[in-house]
């Protein structure tokens, strides 16, 4: 009796199988589809041989556990219960947008354009308003729909981050948060120098000095993308709102879309009496508390550009 039920079950899995496919693909299961478009899909897509096997084998074998929407990779020699098992589980296959701290809004928005199999257009978005992170999406979701979880994510972290502000933060509102986080953002790519940055700019806005920070003369030039040249003089004479070479205090709006440490570093810089940096050479910087020191500080840096041909 247990040889004649192994038999029918085998007979029965090669006829309820739908087969499998020779090479990786690609499906897409949409929103609401049931368990039988799933398997229309699923067969258009070359992923199973026949949509009518896969779903006589789903029914006896297939369980209670409902599919689950989203773009699947079928891996070739995947058979019938390996992908139904992927299907229910909601393992979906990852494509991402990626979104690195400091990029531009400009810069997102040529990104998201570039992005191929994303759909319909998005205007460019408002700078300051996305948070870095990488962003999954599937083939034909709508880029509103992803530019939309960037700001959802930059609005919910905001929020957190300055709610466990510390009282020495300078700026006050979320606003300035993003602004000042900006300007740290472009000038240190150093995660251990963030909240020095953020006290030196901090104790700037404090005493009323210009926070004189190259890439605020360099934004309104190119909204955010690289320069390719010296600054020129009349550029750090704009009076435009965003140069701080220009006028004390806080530019009008970010230069960029500020990570999620440069934003906690200014809601929490680093007690110091520093006023000044300059680079170092090694991407880092050197920081001082007074005039004199500082000038010593650039005059080695020159020393180094011009020992390296720079100068």
């Amino acid at each position: 009796m247990r040889a004649v039920f192994a038999l029918l079950l085998a007979i029965c899995l090669a006829a309820c199988s739908g087969g499998s496919a020779d090479k990786d693909t690609v499906v897409v299961i949409k929103q609401g589809s049931s368990l039988t478009a799933a398997a229309r899909s699923l067969e258009e897509a070359g992923a199973i041989d026949s949509a009518d096997g896969f779903l006589r084998y789903a029914k006896i074998f297939g369980g209670s556990t409902s599919i689950k929407p989203g773009e699947y990779q079928i891996k070739a020699g995947m058979d019938s219960d390996e992908i139904l098992e992927l299907i229910q589980s909601g393992k979906t296959f990852q494509r991402f947008v990626i979104v690195p701290p400091g990029m531009p809004s400009i810069l997102v928005h040529e990104r998201l354009m570039a992005t191929d199999l994303l759909t319909g257009p998005v205007p460019v978005p408002a700078e300051g308003s996305i948070l870095p992170d990488s962003y999954a999406y599937t083939k034909g979701e709508s880029r509103a729909a992803v530019l939309k979880r960037m700001q959802d994510a930059m609005t919910k972290t905001l929020a957190e981050l300055w709610a466990a502000r510390k009282p020495t933060t300078v700026v006050k509102t979320p606003q300035e948060a993003i602004n000042l986080a900006a300007i740290v953002e472009k000038e240190t790519s150093k995660p251990e120098e963030r909240r020095t940055v953020a006290g030196v700019y901090s104790n700037r806005v404090r005493v009323g000095m210009k926070l004189q920070a190259d890439p605020t003369v360099i934004y309104p030039v190119t909204k955010g993308k690289p320069l390719g040249r010296r600054i020129l003089r009349s550029e750090l004479d704009n009076d435009n709102g965003y140069n701080t070479y220009a006028r004390a205090g806080l530019p009008i709006g970010p230069i960029a879309n500020p990570g999620k440490d440069s934003i906690a570093a200014v809601l929490d810089p680093e007690p110091t009496r520093y006023i000044y940096f300059v680079a170092d050479g090694t991407g880092g910087h050197v920081f001082a508390e007074t005039l004199a020191q500082h000038n010593a500080n650039v005059e080695k840096w020159f020393a180094l550009r011009r020992a390296k041909g720079e100068m």
